[in-house]
């Protein structure tokens, strides 16, 4: 099916789009991943960074970044002709996190980028999703030179409850983003489904 269109003899599809957020700190791989898996070309929010950010802007482990992101990337993927997602990346320095509540709204869920060789920098997108009981998962990004390690220890380094998925994979690989975005959206209606339950039971 061609998006918006539908085979000859078949009634058209009404595809559900739902809106996913992808969150991290800066540098992490949020906007590579937007690139990655999005069918559309996305939409870009960058500036190149410069010696008067250097301050407030650590490229530790991440010297080779030029450009960051300001207000949010956005892109769109079909997962089945009747499901679409539309995602947003958030911008990841803590002066931009005021975009963070503008994002958020209406959003199912979102992933919290984390990348194993800085791992504190996802603290705060944690917190935030934590706070505002939004379903997230967390998606390692695994870097060439960055230690592996097994999604268990990742998540006890996060101190993440235990009904959150944490999964490995390549922010730069379609396929392998596809299944990190998989995940977002199952976890996000078993989520949901457990409170309807709760609220018939109560």
């Amino acid at each position: 099916m061609i998006f918006g269109r539908s085979e000859r003899g078949k009634p058209p599809v009404e595809p559900v789009t739902l809106k996913i957020l992808v969150a991290g700190g800066f540098g992490v791989g949020k906007t590579t991943l937007v690139g990655a898996v999005s069918e559309i070309r996305p939409l870009r929010t960058e500036e190149v960074l410069t010696e008067a950010g250097r301050p407030i802007d650590d490229i530790s482990g991440v010297e080779g970044k030029h450009t960051t992101t300001v207000a949010m990337d956005f892109g769109r993927i079909t997962l089945r002709e009747d499901l679409v997602l539309y995602l947003f990346g958030t911008p990841g320095q803590d002066r931009f996190w005021f975009l963070w509540d503008e994002l958020a709204t209406g959003a199912l869920g979102a992933v919290v980028l984390a990348d194993t060789r800085r791992l504190e920098d996802c603290f705060a997108a944690v917190d935030y999703f934590e706070r505002r009981s939004i379903p997230f998962v967390v998606g390692v990004n695994c870097f060439e030179d960055a230690a592996r390690y097994p999604a268990e220890a990742v998540r006890q380094a996060l101190d993440l409850d235990p009904g959150v998925p944490v999964v490995l994979g390549d922010a730069r690989d379609r396929e392998s983003v596809k299944e990190v975005l998989i995940h977002v959206v199952q976890h996000a209606m078993a989520r949901a489904a457990a409170a309807r339950e709760a609220a018939v039971t109560t």
